[in-house]
């Protein structure tokens, strides 16, 4: 009898980073949960091409940041893809708003950014948990060296990134041994998010070794090899940034 089929939920996966990632798992044979909050066309053109790999996939519409839409998520991927094996939590948000402006830092703000990049990536972690555990499987969120060095595009951005990684180091001790838990860490990624900022991108570009920014290919391999191509690394960041921040 052939296992069953392995299942990832990619949260954020209507564009850029996200849907690199969901084609990459789909490429390689893996049922996929598309997630989305806002994007629908470019989530439906996403599930659209994760199907012609010739595996199942879902598209579920849910802010990370909903408990409730995050328990509807995850028993869809029971119901419907029979278990999960990989959760990739990607979905994100930020303001870009210069540090030293901190009168613009309102409560709004704060709680935009950390309700859907910390609070949202752990609503999702603790909710696929149970079924993570019962298949041995493993937890990859994507942060930003931004929560490695306190820049990026805002404080409250930076702060949600670092607390994420702790987060990752944190969960990976309480999940272990049955699942691991990893981080991936881009610097800037040639995604719409930087279309009007790519100002930030020139500069950061003075400092980097390998002189190119990423593209959201870049961060997928390392999502991919997280996932499924090591059993024993849990509670790591792996940064992916061209040397920027070694």
């Amino acid at each position: 009898m052939n296992p069953p089929r392995k299942v990832a939920l990619v949260t954020g996966s209507a564009t850029g980073i996200g849907r690199a990632i969901a084609m990459r798992f789909a490429k390689e044979g893996l049922a996929v949960a598309v997630n989305y909050s806002r994007s629908q066309k470019e989530a439906e053109e996403t599930l659209a091409e994760v199907r012609a790999c010739g595996v199942p996939a879902i598209l579920c519409k849910t802010s990370v940041a909903d408990e409730g839409g995050v328990h509807d998520m995850l028993r869809r991927c029971h119901d419907e893809l029979g278990g999960l094996d990989v959760l990739v939590n990607n979905a994100g948000t930020t303001q870009f708003i210069d540090h030293k402006d901190l009168k613009s830092l309102t409560n709004d703000v704060w709680d935009e950014i950390l309700n859907v990049n910390l609070k949202g990536t752990f609503f999702c972690c603790r909710e696929a948990l149970p079924m993570l555990q019962e298949r041995q499987g493993c937890i990859v969120n994507v942060t930003s060296v931004a929560g490695l060095q306190g820049f990026g595009s805002s404080i409250p951005y930076a702060i949600s990134k670092a607390a994420v990684n702790c987060l990752t180091k944190s969960l990976a001790r309480a999940f272990g041994p049955t699942v691991r838990v990893n981080a991936v860490a881009p610097g800037p990624v040639l995604t719409r998010w930087l279309a009007d900022h790519m100002d930030h991108v020139a500069r950061s570009l003075q400092v980097t070794p390998m002189g190119r920014a990423a593209v959201p290919d870049d961060i997928a391999d390392a999502v991919r090899f997280l996932a499924l191509g090591t059993s024993l690394m849990t509670g790591q960041v792996v940064v992916v940034d061209g040397g920027r921040t070694m």
